[in-house]
């Protein structure tokens, strides 16, 4: 019975087909013609472990990767390197303490002073090494120059010109100073300098090969600054333009002496132990309020803020 209706059906079928061949011509009809899609499955060779089942380690994974032909490509903990400065400050230079306030002729400035001059050798046979690459060094110029590659980078950062404040700074130095400073406003100005800037340890190290040198000298300088940082909501964080601050700061600067196109830059500050704390930054809070009509104003609802509630924390 299956098979006799399976041939009617199929009969039919071709029949109906050769009707519409032959009247196609005559009502202009097409047909769609037929479209054949590759379709390629991807065989998995790997198949992960079920949930529930007992965690193997990393070992017996990989092992059963492996037999299962898939080949595991090994992490190397890689770290971008660059030639054109160094990671850090070679041997930092370690101020005295109450520098700035401590007079020569007392006692305690007496033992810094000698404890200077000990320690100065190193620096005497760093600085005969800059001058074997950089004939022009001078400790009282460069530390003239130190001071205003300083403040050209800071002018630099208040306009936030990327460009030259790359060429005054090494690459170690640009992200500390742009760091969380996009959505605010500097205001810095430099007044005047309350000491001569003077050099006071110079270091030459080298890096990746032994003749790869590169210069760092510290700065001293004790001037006269003003600083403001405003948010983005132009309200002050910390500072004040007209309250000018007396700052005593070691500026360090490098260059790669081997490069004869390189320049000195500001590489980095160093911050003794003994330094007093910074201010602290005053933050815009948004407290939420009563939804104001347009006809409404703040103030003359006397709202009063909610206090938050106490909560107990378990341990």
């Amino acid at each position: 019975m299956a098979t006799s209706v399976y041939r009617t059906l199929k009969s039919l079928n071709q029949a109906t087909c050769r009707g519409l061949k032959a009247v196609s011509p005559l009502l202009d009809v097409q047909f769609p013609q037929s479209v054949v899609i590759p379709i390629r499955t991807k065989k998995r060779y790997f198949i992960p472990p079920a949930v529930g089942l007992k965690e193997k380690s990393h070992a017996e994974q990989e092992a059963k990767a492996r037999a299962a032909g898939v080949v595991i490509r090994q992490e190397y903990m890689e770290r971008a390197i660059n030639v054109a400065c160094t990671a850090g400050i070679v041997d930092p230079y370690v101020p005295p303490e109450g520098d700035a306030r401590l007079s020569t002729l007392s006692k305690e400035g007496l033992k810094q002073r000698t404890e200077q001059l000990r320690q100065s050798a190193a620096s005497q046979l760093a600085i005969r090494k800059i001058k074997d690459h950089d004939s022009e060094f001078s400790s009282k110029e460069f530390a003239v120059r130190a001071q205003e590659i300083f403040i050209e980078a800071h002018l630099a950062l208040t306009q936030f010109n990327k460009e030259k404040l790359h060429s005054l700074v090494t690459e170690r130095c640009y992200p500390e100073m742009v760091r969380g400073n996009r959505y605010k406003t500097l205001r810095w100005r430099f007044i005047e300098s309350l000491e001569p800037p003077r050099v006071v340890h110079a270091r030459c190290p080298d890096m990746v090969s032994k003749g790869n040198l590169y210069g760092q000298v510290t700065v001293r300088m004790h001037s006269r600054q003003t600083l403001a940082i405003y948010d983005r909501f132009g309200r002050l964080m910390l500072g004040n333009e007209e309250e000018p601050k007396d700052v005593l700061e070691y500026l360090v600067m490098e260059r790669h002496l081997v490069n004869p196109y390189g320049c000195w830059r500001l590489h980095g500050k160093i911050v003794p132990a003994w330094a007093p704390p910074k201010d602290p930054i005053i933050k815009t809070v948004m407290i939420p309020g009563p939804k104001l009509k347009p006809d409404e104003e703040f103030v003359s609802l006397n709202y009063e803020v909610p206090k938050p509630k106490a909560v107990q924390w378990h341990k």
